[in-house]
């Protein structure tokens, strides 16, 4: 079943995708905005009043206060900061502010709004039922090959205690291996971390990861399917890991792609965030 439902209120058209098994949790809630919900991004050159109002929008549709929205200023880096009670709000209101040189960001403290930014990369969403900890990540290539996955796995074991078994852990809309075509700089880049990824895991399914393209000189990459293998390098069960099927750059008409859109396009959020009781 697909993990990320689109969730349509007639009075609000703003739809947003959610995580729908993790609405089950107590107080967690987790989702991917649309390109109805407008852009959420500060560095795209949209009039930031604007951007503040949609963050707004989203936050009191999901009934979160906007002072709990936290995000960082991402650079396609492996790097995962701890959210305080003191960094609750950065980034809010300007890119400043924001958590600098991260993608990644981990908590547990509740009433923080863990926020990220996306049009074709990867966002990694970790659970931990036992230490309500909680983890969102940002993955484009060059992340994923630097393992931000496993990276930020390694962070809430160091922090919180987490046992990788215990994690719950999904992977949101992005582009797909479908649309996703790169070329030598990024192969030759992605080829060690498979030997890698073989070597401490023979049995690895690494068959879907690197796929023939009909452009001369280019391969189809499954970010998705990388990031799920950086999981369970990191000690998450598979059965415990949900993947989407959702396209960027196929679905244009829900989503926002940086590719398919030669650039000039919005930013969707990825949320996570748990309520005190």
């Amino acid at each position: 079943m697909e993990p990320f439902q689109l969730n349509i209120e007639k009075e609000n058209p703003s739809s947003l995708f959610l995580l729908r098994s993790w609405s089950d949790l107590d107080g967690v809630t987790a989702g991917f905005t649309t390109r109805q919900a407008l852009n959420s991004a500060l560095h795209v050159g949209d009039d930031p009043v604007a951007v503040l109002r949609n963050r707004e929008r989203i936050t009191n549709r999901l009934d979160w206060k906007i002072e709990s929205f936290t995000c960082a200023e991402q650079v396609h880096s492996n790097h995962v900061h701890v959210v305080t009670p003191e960094d609750t709000g950065r980034g809010r209101n300007d890119r400043e502010s924001a958590i600098q040189d991260t993608d990644a960001l981990i908590t547990n403290e509740p009433d923080v709004l863990l926020a990220m930014f996306f049009a074709d990369c990867v966002p990694l969403y970790f659970y931990d039922p036992v230490t309500e900890s909680l983890g969102l990540a940002h993955a484009g290539w060059k992340g994923t090959v630097a393992e931000i996955a496993v990276k930020t796995v390694e962070k809430m074991k160091a922090v919180y205690g987490v046992q990788p078994a215990n994690l719950l852990a999904a992977i949101g809309p992005s582009i797909g291996s479908c649309c996703y075509e790169v070329d030598e700089n990024v192969l030759r880049n992605v080829r060690p971390l498979l030997a890698s990824l073989r070597e401490s895991n023979p049995s690895i399914d690494d068959t879907n990861v690197v796929m023939p393209s009909e452009t001369e000189g280019r391969a189809r990459l499954d970010l998705k399917h990388l990031n799920r293998q950086l999981m369970i390098k990191a000690g998450i069960m598979p059965s415990r890991i949900e993947i989407t099927s959702w396209c960027t750059s196929c679905r244009t008409d829900l989503l926002f792609s940086h590719r398919k859109e030669k650039g000039a396009t919005g930013r969707m959020m990825s949320w996570l965030g748990k309520k005190s009781r």
